[in-house]
């Protein structure tokens, strides 16, 4: 169904806060149906949150490289409601999707270009209709300030892996979701210095 098996990727950060992160957004995602996960990753948060959440048929994407890895983990889970992966470049301006009312996300804003995360937003406040949710998770400043130490030294890691990355400011991420269409519903302070942000389509 997914191809030949491989070498599973593995993300400790995943193990870590996949339950953290499951026990804020099941809530949200109760009244949708389908949903898209931009930037799966490993797969280890698709796997995790289908498996709990089994009323959901979960749609994986990232990018053509990264999809070998993600395949490997769901071959392994067979679940039903587990869809394997399609490509997705936040930037595109086709996205191969339809049909979804939620989108999660996780640690992908400050890996991606400011602009695109502004197409990100663009394109799901295209793609979800009124009462769609969003949920985005990982570390945001506040005011332009780091909210802990380690967030500051992880973000002068990352400008060091590569100029266009960087933590995000809350203030300009709620901005830009409000542009199109979508209203902050919860603002959730997560283990690790990391936030789950929620917002729902007007």
């Amino acid at each position: 169904m997914f191809g030949e098996k491989m070498q599973k990727p593995y993300s400790q950060a995943c193990e870590n806060n996949k339950k953290a992160i499951l026990d804020v957004i099941s809530p949200y995602f109760k009244a949708c149906s389908h949903i898209l996960e931009i930037g799966s990753g490993t797969g280890q948060h698709a796997v995790f949150f289908a498996g709990h959440m089994p009323g959901l048929q979960w749609q994986t994407s990232d990018l053509l490289e990264n999809h070998p890895g993600i395949v490997s983990w769901l071959s392994e889970a067979k679940l039903d409601n587990l869809h394997a992966p399609v490509e997705l470049d936040v930037s595109s301006s086709e996205w191969l999707i339809d049909c979804v009312d939620g989108v999660f996300s996780a640690n992908t804003a400050h890996i991606m270009a400011w602009s695109e995360v502004q197409a990100m937003f663009h394109r799901i406040g295209e793609l979800l209709a009124s009462g769609g949710v969003f949920c985005l998770y990982g570390p945001f400043n506040y005011q332009g300030q780091y909210t802990s130490q380690s967030n500051a030294h992880f973000d002068q890691h990352l400008k060091q892996r590569a100029s266009h990355m960087g933590i995000r400011d809350f203030e300009a991420v709620t901005a830009l979701a409000g542009s199109h269409g979508l209203i902050l519903l919860a603002d959730c302070e997560m283990p690790a210095n990391n936030r789950t942000l929620i917002w729902q389509k007007q």
